[in-house]
């Protein structure tokens, strides 16, 4: 994982403990209605990858206990992990990509209503990716992987060789004349594994995706709907299909790459057709990037603009992220798909306590509050999530109170301690569990691994209630909190 070379530590901070009163006086606590969202209070839990549900996708035990502990703390809104609208294999991620999905969400559903005893509205994040490989071995990429052509054969001077031999030659080279011969794209597939773009248009799937994923967002949109959910977030944040459209990267010429307004373009058929599906009494919101944070990305300026434009297509709220993109991930080891928060840009979006000077808590604020104020500045209300490294009461209340946003998310710490809102309100504040910000917690994401926190995963791990882990080591969700 890269860090900012400063290396400087920070700790998390309790801040002020309001009583009962003060908290139910504050803005944190304070329901919020626009359009068709109406929650009891401005308290989010954004969406987080556990490794849960099965190999197929589907709900399981382990998935529903997962939500249900979440909401057992009484958030205003949950939203449930990034799942997938295509009817493809995806590992141990929720999908939503088939009919067959609906009857485990609707189980879900219900579990979450009844957890919160109806006090929690629960969203679905929905989310498109395209294709990566693993790295591969080099002599797997030379044999089977790579794809020959007139150029390879000239560049070693071997026109006529059978191409078992050239395929060899290519693997014997020292790494910098193999810079020379292979292509970017091939050097990357060969170092990092192979990714699909969304300017890949040569491809006919990519070149399609502008007629495509209109409809597979509102299928799912659908499905989310039949399933019991309060709403749909569409996913065009970090390193996937949508954000790829909005980024300044991408170049397509097809009237969806290139400028400003072509690059939200597809964005805005999205939400239009999810709309039309669902109707105009479903919460229909969108999480992107404040900005992509990598050279040449996605910059405030381009959020702001389509902030407004959002808001104008009527999505009812908007959260903000930042970062989190493939185009600085660091190697990965042979056999591993890149992650695309192991550089600069995914330090932006989920920073550690050991920062630069700035520090890992806020650094989304300034960013997002631009864009509220750009949405705000074109006459719309649309209610935006401001997120990032929010831990406490007063932190929060801050944010609100100085227009970062309307409502505040904090997965970090929900993780840590997802009764803190309660405890926030009911004056018990001082029983919260505060986040390290080690990141642990993405640490097991990025291999894959079912996510807990260090600061409850072993504690009590044997006892009669506790759900493990696969690794038989760890409890799978917090323990319970038992209020006074």
């Amino acid at each position: 994982m890269w860090k900012p070379p400063e290396k400087i530590e920070f700790r998390p901070q309790a801040g002020a403990r309001p009583t009962v009163e003060e908290a139910g006086d504050s803005l944190l606590f304070r329901p919020i209605q626009h359009k068709a969202l109406s929650l009891a209070g401005r308290t989010w839990v954004p969406a987080m990858v556990p490794w849960r549900a099965n190999e197929d996708g589907a709900v399981n035990e382990d998935v529903i206990a997962w939500y249900a502990r979440f909401a057992q703390g009484r958030p205003a809104a949950i939203v449930a992990e990034a799942t997938g609208i295509r009817d493809v294999p995806s590992g141990p991620l929720l999908r939503i990509g088939h009919e067959r999905f609906i009857p485990g969400l609707k189980r879900l559903t219900e579990a979450v209503r009844r957890a919160a005893e109806g006090e929690t509205r629960f969203f679905i994040q929905l989310i498109d990716f395209l294709a990566i490989r693993r790295r591969p071995k080099p002599e797997t990429f030379f044999e089977r992987y790579l794809q020959m052509t007139p150029r390879h054969r000239d560049a070693l001077g071997l026109p006529e060789a059978p191409e078992a031999d050239v395929r060899a030659a290519l693997a014997a080279l020292p790494d910098d004349a193999m810079r020379e011969v292979l292509t970017d794209r091939e050097y990357e597939a060969l170092t990092m594994g192979h990714r699909e773009r969304v300017t890949d248009t040569h491809l006919p799937h990519i070149a399609d995706l502008p007629e495509r994923l209109p409809g597979l967002f509102a299928d799912a949109a659908e499905r989310a709907q039949l399933a019991g959910f309060d709403g749909v977030e569409l996913h065009f944040a970090h390193a996937y299909t949508m954000a790829s459209f909005l980024s300044a990267l991408n170049t397509r010429t097809d009237g969806y790459g290139g400028s400003r307004e072509n690059r939200v373009r597809l964005a805005l058929e999205v939400i239009a057709a999810v709309r039309k599906r669902v109707g105009a009494d479903y919460v229909v919101g969108a999480r992107y990037l404040s900005e992509d944070c990598i050279d040449g990305g996605m910059t405030n300026d381009d959020a702001c603009a389509f902030g407004v434009d959002f808001a104008a297509a009527g999505l009812d709220v908007i959260s903000l992220s930042r970062g989190g993109k493939f185009e600085d991930a660091q190697q990965p080891k042979v056999g591993w798909a890149a992650y695309p928060y192991t550089g600069p840009s995914g330090y932006e979006c989920m920073p550690q306590h050991l920062s630069d000077s700035f520090g890992p808590f806020g650094r989304n604020a300034a960013p997002t509050k631009r864009v509220r104020a750009a949405i705000r500045t074109a006459g719309f209300e649309t209610p935006v999530v401001v997120t990032g490294g929010v831990h406490n009461f007063e932190q929060a209340e801050q944010l609100l109170s100085d227009g970062a946003g309307d409502i505040v998310g904090a997965a970090r710490q929900s993780l840590a301690d997802p009764d803190w809102f309660l405890k926030t309100r009911r004056g018990q504040s001082d029983q919260v569990r505060l986040c390290e910000y080690t990141n642990y917690c993405e640490g097991l994401d990025q291999k894959h691994k079912q996510v807990t926190c260090k600061l409850w995963d072993r504690v009590d791990v044997d006892g009669a209630t506790a759900r493990k882990a696969l690794d038989g080591k760890r409890r799978l969700e917090a323990p319970p909190w038992r209020p006074e």
